[in-house]
């Protein structure tokens, strides 16, 4: 299986010139391929060549050139064995011109049948290397024109670090940092060589020394861009066993981007201070430093930083001690760190405040920037509860002295767990005890409960490589959410959770999707694991098997898992072996689960009721966009919970593991109803018979208690899928939330209320301006009463206000009942206070919105945004300014955004995808997608989540062949491997299946309606 190889069998060398995200060939190994060829893959036109073609069809002509001449002059030559005769005419040749032809033909034969008989071969400026060759033999080129002694993205185990002394003297005047580093290795097999990570890094000085040396030896070092790869070369064999030092000084700039070692701008009273702060996840650890960039190469770390004594410093480790170098240069240097991945560490160097406590002899610190500082206290609260569960629930203390949590002013994710120095964007550690809504405070602690389980899973125990992603993000994300859970549940409702499974279930189900365990050979693909399905489905994967072994036998597999490998790297199938050792043999978990990490999608489990006999049958949960039957390979085993109308209250529910296609469950008695997949705890999706439907929707009608919240939204979320998929009629769904009426729970009447807004988008963005006024009515029907209950207050319970705030936002934003009529006069009354009238916060940015729908108001809060300090104020007035109806405005925020000097760029994608959203904005944002792609991806990467999630956002609502090809087109245009990245795949698909749902009910639609 392929979570099984850390080291994939690769390639050889033409192979991997095949695949460009690999490895391409080198411009002079490039076989000609005819121009029009090329042009009609890329469906180019003849005046559409780029460039890049251009310099290619030039060389090529000059080639061709070349060797037309060179035959053009040997025929020349030859023809001068003839002599012509006067009449213009050859005569015949002598003895001796006879015997040359003969020699000249015989050598001519000799060389193409050489060639002829010679393997295929591929030119290089060394020459015809042969097809079949390893990679061992063939090399790419460094930046010198040199063999570079490396052809994989992944790094050789030849040589393994075990220390680093890592020096960064960072200027904020000029932005560029000098470093140098010294690197301690150890030899486990003889090499002339050493490869390693290096990333637009100008090294100036290389030497190698081995251990206990005094007299380092100069060495030459080799560059090879693509991967990002260096090779220093020996001067003589390095003996396996033995250690060497490899000592490096070179300089950069500090980063435009988020990634590496970058510069953050901020505003103090008025005036614009500067930080300087690391991001290394995933691949940036080698824009800082050389280094060995994967995560399985654990070593420790010393950190120095060298600094201007008007500015502070952090690191992961405690800081050891300052030493003063110059009148206006001082050195900190950190403790050495616990053994851990380059991607973990971390420095941050500028001027910072910060509040501290003390548990359990550790220190726990939150910063800020100095004007901000009075909104760290909450999160401080926070974390030490979370630390002191974590340390009790792992049975493992927390290794390090200190734990630093800070709040960066520009930071694009929205934390990254550094081991010891954990850091945020703003709006996920601050707390505005007059501004923080309900939601607010939540996302805070939720957000610091992810990063602090990140301490055990990922830093502890990190994943061998990034293939296996989820071990670190899925766990993460399961433990957020159970920590909350037990820690505070005043903060925790399971409504947020459930419908992030609904929407990560979606993305699931589509071809584009990817098991959560994939292999992945570049840069790319790498960043590409950082999606929802690594996250959300690796988190429910484990909440389905936490609920299968009962809650003590889950926590002690994870005890065992976190103890038997802490400072080392795993695979997906070293936790199974853990729960295994727990189960002791009861239960193979390792083979129940590999079939749901191995493989993309999730089951579609159908029900058949006859008497006493349940009948079940599994197969692949898909759209069938070509109408094809070919039954599906894919077998799960699956741990099905059910419950029955006459359900003991003694059991609350019932569990049957099926493990092939088809089985059975025989019933006691016979009952009125059965519901499987009981709390939506299964990651899977259930079809009925019609008489099961009907019995369940007669339950909702009559008795909707019988099942819990989360039970009736996952019905409403299945049968609208199934009908997504023409397995139910539409007006079957429809039918079953009919009930809504009637429903007071947040999960079901959200599930409800998004799987009918998806209707009214597609509708509506069709122009259907008559069609989507009635699907406008349905809903008003169903909710109206609901929406008319709410208050605009901050009262209720956090479920209850969610609720409240999303009904209204709905209700506000289609002018439904008296909602925007309330919500502007709030507005009116704040605006008149010059925003000092106090608004309650769970509904302020609903107001907000509402002013933002005219001129004024838009102005107005512009301004505000300018003046105020508060985060959680500022990003629900940005969200409102994102939601005019003003095509300038709308066009000019976005512009502002991607600039990045009064609006910050870390916001431009809430930017982007709130204007996406509505009817006036949603073209004008895939405008400005396709406009500034170039900037985009230079600012975020083109395989970062943020570049997927404005993709699929700004596209989600197109549903006719028309943007269908322009979408495709505006793709193909960049490069065929911009064209294969999943996301943009998963964008084509969603167009499509939103077409095939267009035309498969829109006219039942109509009918319903």
């Amino acid at each position: 299986m392929i979570e099984n190889s850390m080291f994939e069998e690769e390639p050889d060398v033409v192979d991997l010139a095949k695949e460009h995200n690999l490895h391409p060939l080198e411009p002079d190994e490039v076989e000609y391929e005819p121009r029009s060829s090329r042009l009609l893959v890329r469906g180019l036109g003849d005046h559409e060549m780029d460039e890049d073609e251009e310099d290619y069809e030039s060389s090529s002509a000059k080639l061709l050139g070349m060797s037309f001449m060179n035959r053009s002059t040997g025929l020349r030559n030859n023809s001068a064995g003839y002599r012509q005769s006067s009449d213009g005419s050859c005569s015949a040749p002598s003895a001796r011109t006879t015997v040359i032809c003969a020699v000249v033909l015989v050598i001519a034969v000799s060389v193409i049948m050489a060639i002829y008989l010679l393997p295929k071969c591929t030119f290089t400026k060394e020459g015809c290397h042969k097809r079949n060759h390893t990679t061992e033999d063939v090399f790419p080129l460094a930046t010198n024109g040199e063999p570079f002694p490396w052809a994989h993205f992944r790094l050789p185990v030849s040589v393994v670090p075990t220390h680093y002394d890592v020096v960064l003297q960072p200027n904020l005047n000029s932005m560029t940092f000098k470093g140098s580093v010294q690197i301690t290795v150890k030899v486990c097999q003889v090499t002339w060589h050493i490869i390693l990570h290096s990333s637009k890094l100008n090294i100036t000085k290389a030497t190698i020394a081995s251990s206990g040396s005094t007299q380092p030896k100069p060495v030459e070092h080799l560059e090879y861009p693509l991967n990002d790869q260096i090779a220093i070369l020996a001067p003589e064999a390095l003996l396996v066993g033995q250690e060497y030092n490899i000592s490096m000084e070179y300089s950069s700039n500090l980063s435009d981007t988020y990634y590496g070692f970058y510069k953050i701008a901020f505003k103090d009273s008025n005036s614009t201070r500067w930080l300087a702060a690391t991001q290394f996840e995933p691949l940036a650890a080698r824009s800082a430093f050389p280094c060995f960039d994967e995560p399985a190469f654990k070593a420790t770390f010393q950190i120095k930083v060298k600094r201007e004594k008007q500015y502070s410093t952090l690191s992961n480790m405690p800081k050891k001690a300052i030493k003063t170098l110059t009148d206006e240069l001082v050195q900190d240097e950190f403790s050495v760190s616990l053994k851990m991945s380059t991607y973990l560490v971390a420095v941050i160097v500028g001027n910072l405040a910060n509040v501290s406590k003390q548990t359990g002899g550790i220190l726990v610190s939150i910063y800020a920037v100095p004007q901000k500082s009075v909104h760290t206290e909450y999160a401080l609260g926070i974390t030490v509860k979370l630390l002191e569960f974590y340390q009790k629930y792992f049975n493992i203390t927390y290794p390090l002295q200190k734990l630093d949590l800070v709040a960066l002013p520009d930071f694009q994710a929205g934390a990254m767990e550094n081991w010891g120095l954990i850091t945020f964007r703003e709006t996920a550690l601050l707390h505005d005890d007059k501004m923080s809504s309900a939601m607010d405070r939540k996302r805070v602690a939720s957000v610091i409960a992810h990063e602090l389980a990140h301490q055990w899973f990922g830093n502890l125990v990190t994943m061998e490589w990034w293939n296996d992603l989820w071990l670190n993000e899925g766990f993460a994300t399961f433990m957020e959410n159970f920590a909350m859970k037990e820690v505070f549940p005043d903060l925790y409702n399971d409504d947020y959770f459930l419908s992030l499974r609904f929407k990560t279930m979606d993305k699931d189900s589509m071809n584009s999707s990817h098991p959560i365990s994939l292999a992945v050979k570049s840069s790319e693909e790498i960043e590409e694991m950082f999606d929802a399905v690594s996250y959300v489905k690796g988190a429910s994967l484990l909440l389905m098997l936490k609920n299968f072994l009962h809650n003590d036998v889950f926590q002690a597999g994870i005890q065992i898992y976190l103890h038997d490998h802490s400072y080392g790297s795993t695979f997906s199938d070293n936790l199974w072996d853990s729960m295994n050792e727990v189960t002791n043999g009861t239960v193979n978990i390792k083979t129940i689960m590999k079939t749901w990490t191995t493989q993309k999608g999730f089951p579609l489990v159908t029900v058949r009721r006859e008497g006493k006999r349940i009948n079940l049958q599994q197969e692949k949960f898909e759209h069938d966009l070509e109408n094809q039957t070919f039954p599906s390979s894919s077998l799960w085993h699956i741990p099905l919970s059910y419950k029955v109308s006459n359900q003991s209250s003694f059991l609350p529910f019932n569990v049957y593991l099926l493990e092939q296609k088809s089985g059975f469950i025989d019933l006691p008695e016979p009952v009125k109803w059965i519901k499987f997949n009981v709390d939506s705890d299964g990651y899977y999706i259930v079809q009925y018979s019609e008489d099961d439907w009907n019995a369940l929707i007669e339950l909702l009608k009559t008795d909707r208690t019988a099942l819990n919240p989360k039970d009736r939204a996952n019905l409403i979320h299945d049968i609208f899928n199934l009908a997504g998929v023409g397995k139910v009629p539409l007006a079957k769904a429809f039918k079953l939330i009919d009930y809504l009426a009637k429903e007071n729970s947040t999960a079901p009447v959200m599930q409800a209320l998004n799987q009918m807004s998806h209707i009214f988008n597609l509708v509506e963005k069709r122009r259907m301006q008559d069609l989507s006024s009635r699907v406008l009515y349905k809903i008003n029907k169903l909710l109206g009463d609901k929406i008319n209950q709410q208050t605009w207050t901050n009262n209720g319970t956090l479920s209850e206000q969610e609720l409240q705030s999303n009904l209204l936002m709905f209700a506000c934003s289609h002018g439904l009942g008296k909602c925007a009529e309330t919500a502007s006069q709030l507005f009116n009354k704040w605006k008149d206070s010059n925003g000092t009238e106090s608004l309650p916060t769970d509904v302020m940015k609903i107001i907000f919105i509402a002013g933002a729908k005219n001129g004024s108001g838009w102005d107005f809060l512009l301004s505000m945004y300018h003046s105020l300090v508060s985060e959680p104020e500022k990003l629900k007035i940005l969200e409102a300014l994102s939601n005019s109806d003003d095509v300038r405005r709308l066009s000019w925020l976005m512009q502002t955004s991607l600039e990045g000097d009064i609006i910050r760029s870390q916001d431009l994608p809430i930017v982007i995808n709130t204007v996406s959203q509505n009817l006036p904005g949603h073209l004008l944002a895939w405008d400005f997608v396709k406009e500034n792609w170039d900037q985009l991806i230079k600012k975020f990467h083109r395989g970062s989540y943020t570049i997927q999630n404005i993709v699929t956002t700004t596209t989600c609502h197109f549903s006719t062949p028309e943007h269908l090809l322009e979408v495709k087109t505006f793709f193909e245009s960049k490069s065929e491997e911009t064209f294969q990245l999943r996301y943009v795949q998963e964008a084509i698909e969603t167009i499509q299946l939103n077409i095939w749902w267009m035309e498969k009910n829109l006219a039942e639609l109509t009918k319903l309606l």
